[in-house]
């Protein structure tokens, strides 16, 4: 049955301000405008208020007040999101958790750390760095995302290739119900098989099945050398093919990143940067990065790439010499995404299939791109197979970007399950992939997760509308 939320009333609002404090609740209307959008398109729902709680128990007030009224809540982190998760698409309550900053404890003895989830994740990531610590979870956005955001998408990135995801560091959540109730879904340990695995439900759910409000994450030792290179490949489709090569070599990267040409240029105009020189003719380029703890295994490695890669058509490959010129590289691939955002209107998909499949792909969204009418540029995390595909406006009309575009990217979605990937590798689901949902999974799976829905929240008030096709009520 379709969930009815009521409508904000200024006797809701005095109501809420009475709970948090005035300087705790906003209505003005630019701020509603700017908590009602992410990085999705150009999509903009803006909130009825937005409340900025300070801590786990106000957080519960808040859930309470508006389970017992029926109020639609949705958890605002940085919105930073490619998906519409934050959308507030039912008007209602924006929580955001920008003020629950703070990382609570860095535990050098177990190699722990306990955050709210509004810290943002290279701050998190420097600070445990500076004891010697390392948290790998790299997410492009990650000088800005937050915490709290990467468990809700359970957030990859570039490192993911040798590190895994947001779900392999989570060890224990508090989150908050949709009525208010507080719980915690683990335990602080390695290991845990004492009952079903709250914790991982949680990690990915978009902020549907409760809202997070303390996270313990594991972490790792920092490594001492990295060495980065750029291939510069002719073919765009060698490089592709290049990748599974490396791995059945035996050669674990810490990063493997496609960036197909225009996307490179589009990064040095943006970040105007003239350090890399590309030559004519050039369609894709590998950035690899391999770390560890002792640098002449690494060199070994990287010489042994670089004879794996002398069988296919390239340029000279880039060694990169200096941490500025690591650094340069990184922030051309980082920047990306706004890159593209900034030359045209877009849409951005995130395909993620078993890496030697990424060249099928890659031909695929071209055949299908020319079908259609419409560009694509395309980059990702090569090393496990995440292929983020830009669609490009440029000439369309808006009926074809309105009507075609969509018929293409079932098409794309289409190629991607029948090589056994899935239709979001890091980026979730959200409002603007919802409706493909049904390529992903049977009637029955979706069923199931609905079922998982209502038991965690039985009204349907948190983020609603989003994950589930609309042809399944939520």
């Amino acid at each position: 049955m379709e969930s009815v939320f009521s409508k904000i009333t200024l006797e809701h609002i005095a109501d809420l301000v009475d709970l948090l404090g005035k300087e705790n609740v906003w209505t003005d209307n630019e701020l509603l405008y700017e908590y009602g959008k992410d990085q999705t398109e150009d999509l903009v729902f803006p909130p009825a208020v937005v409340l900025k709680p300070r801590t786990t128990l106000e957080v519960s007030k808040i859930m309470s007040y508006a389970y017992k009224n029926s109020i639609a809540v949705v958890a605002v982190g940085a919105r930073t999101g490619l998906s519409g998760g934050v959308l507030n698409v039912c008007t209602g309550i924006a929580l955001s958790l920008e003020r629950m900053n703070k990382i609570i404890e860095i535990d050098e003895n177990n190699l722990q750390v306990r955050t709210q989830p509004g810290v943002v994740t290279q701050v998190l990531q420097d600070q445990v760095l500076e004891k010697g610590l390392f948290y790998p979870v790299d997410p492009a956005s990650r000088g800005s995302c937050f915490i709290g955001g990467n468990i809700a998408e359970n957030a990859g990135g570039a490192r993911a290739v040798k590190y895994g995801v947001t779900k392999d560091y989570v060890l224990n959540l508090e989150v908050v119900l949709a009525d208010g109730q507080i719980i915690w879904t683990g335990s602080d340990t390695l290991k845990n098989a004492t009952g079903y695995n709250l914790t991982q439900l949680i990690i990915g759910s978009e902020g549907t099945l409760g809202i997070v409000t303390q996270i313990v994450l594991r972490l790792i030792p920092k490594n001492n050398h990295d060495v980065l290179m750029l291939i510069p490949f002719y073919k765009m489709g060698e490089a592709a093919e290049v990748v599974s090569t490396i791995f059945k070599a035996g050669i674990i990267p810490s990063a493997l990143e496609f960036m197909e040409r225009e996307a490179i240029d589009w990064a040095m105009r943006f970040m105007q940067v003239d350090g890399v020189n590309i030559k004519d003719g050039i369609e894709a380029l590998l950035l690899i990065e391999l770390d560890g703890n002792y640098l002449e295994i690494l060199i070994e490695e990287a010489e042994k790439i670089a004879e794996l890669v002398e069988g296919f058509k390239i340029d000279d490959i880039l060694f990169a010499e200096s941490a500025d010129q690591k650094e340069v590289l990184w922030r051309l691939r980082r920047s990306v995404a706004e890159a593209v955002k900034s030359n045209s209107v877009f849409k951005e998909e995130d395909t993620v299939v078993p890496r030697y499949e990424l060249p099928k792909l890659l031909v695929g969204v071209k055949q299908i791109g020319s079908k259609y009418g419409f560009k694509t540029v395309c980059y990702g995390h090569a090393g496990d197979g995440n292929l983020h595909i830009n669609i490009i406006k440029e000439g369309l009309t808006d009926e074809q970007w309105e009507k075609d575009v969509p018929n293409g990217i079932r098409e794309i979605f289409e190629l991607t399950v029948s090589l056994k990937g899935t239709i979001s590798g890091e980026h979730g689901i959200g409002w603007v992939q919802k409706n493909y949902m049904n390529l992903a999974f049977q009637p029955i799976e979706l069923e199931l997760m609905k079922k998982i829905k209502n038991v965690f929240d039985t009204k349907g008030i948190l983020n609603p509308h989003k994950i589930f096709p609309d042809d399944i009520s939520n």
